[in-house]
């Protein structure tokens, strides 16, 4: 199945003299490699190109290999062991986890204040209106949990509707064909899918139900355990990123950044924005406080567990207190 690091253990070596030797010699193997961390197409994310762009990780003795990737690819490559980290929603870090890739979450960095959209074709007008149709999305990631939201305000159940699995780079395609009445996706899929798909609009969003979806860097307890101070060195570039793209005296160049990573016009991408609520690293850890409800990432998670769980994404319910660590907020 899915490749453990923590399966693995160094046998104690008997002779004390070479003991320290081999120690040094695995410090600075280790040492020599760089982090390597997946990321994908999601304003909150592709925000770190500013930090990759502008050499800040350099700056702050920090050897790390940004990976980009589709998002469920980067969830894949998590899995198989081929990055030591990776951003994601809180709630696709569980279904990760329920897979067998134990990760941790580290750091907050924004949650979706409307970016993430379900999109109903022309003369679809509400939730109510896709009872018995086609939905497309992503199923077991994000935008399932969105859409499971909206139905429930809506007295709607999951079976009301026919799920069909689209990845989510190919929503705007799948709504273009004509099959499906709505999809569930993010932007930048999703403004795609409006523009490409005249007369469309979203008619559940993310914005309705703020700190349903938190955006996370989840690493691998392995790593946590051997790299902390290099994982603490990202959290301080972190609100770096976040206080240039703030601030207006630099946000045009930030947004010019970002644009590029994504091959769009900085006009198309400053719109995404708004529906991204960056959050610093001292509202991050305001937001690790253990409580109920939206505002706590622990609240928000257990709220994503019992979906994943109700909707047979997974079958028991997760430790939540394992994948939460507040180590970089200490």
């Amino acid at each position: 199945m899915l490749f453990d690091k923590n399966a693995f253990s160094f046998k104690k070596l008997i002779v004390t003299t070479v003991m320290p030797v081999a120690m040094a010699f695995s410090s600075l193997s280790q040492a020599a490699e760089p982090l390597k961390v997946a990321y994908s197409d999601w304003p909150g994310f592709v925000a770190w190109q500013v930090a990759i762009d502008k050499g800040w990780f350099k700056e702050a003795g920090l050897d790390i290999k940004f990976d980009w990737f589709d998002y469920g690819a980067s969830l894949e490559a998590f899995s198989a062991g081929k990055v030591d980290g990776v951003f994601v929603t809180n709630g696709d870090a569980l279904v990760v986890g329920s897979g067998g890739a134990k990760n941790t979450m580290i750091l907050i960095t924004d949650y979706s204040n409307g970016n993430d959209m379900i999109i109903g074709k022309p003369g679809i007008k509400s939730l109510k209106d896709l009872k018995g149709k086609k939905v497309g999305t992503e199923l077991g990631i994000v935008d399932h949990l969105l859409l499971l939201d909206g139905l429930e305000k809506a007295g709607m159940k999951e079976s009301d509707v026919t799920l069909v699995n689209v990845k989510i780079n190919d929503t705007p395609q799948a709504l273009a064909s004509g099959d499906l009445a709505a999809v569930g996706t993010f932007e930048p899929s999703a403004s795609q899918a409006l523009k490409l798909v005249p007369g469309s609009k979203p008619i559940y969003t993310s914005a309705k139900s703020p700190g349903l979806i938190y955006d996370v860097l989840t690493v691998s307890p392995a790593s946590l355990s051997s790299r902390k101070e290099d994982w603490k060195k990202l959290a301080a570039v972190w609100d770096k990123v976040v206080a240039y793209i703030n601030d207006p005296k630099t946000q045009a160049d930030a947004v010019k950044i970002m644009s590029a990573r994504d091959g769009l016009t900085p006009a198309e991408y400053k719109k995404f924005m708004k529906g991204t609520r960056l959050m610093t690293v001292a509202e991050g850890k305001a937001a690790y406080v253990k409580a109920d409800g939206l505002k706590s990432l622990w609240g928000s998670t257990k709220n994503a567990d019992n979906f994943n769980v109700k909707n047979a994404i997974y079958k028991e319910p997760q430790d939540i207190g394992l994948y939460i660590d507040p180590v970089l907020y200490k």
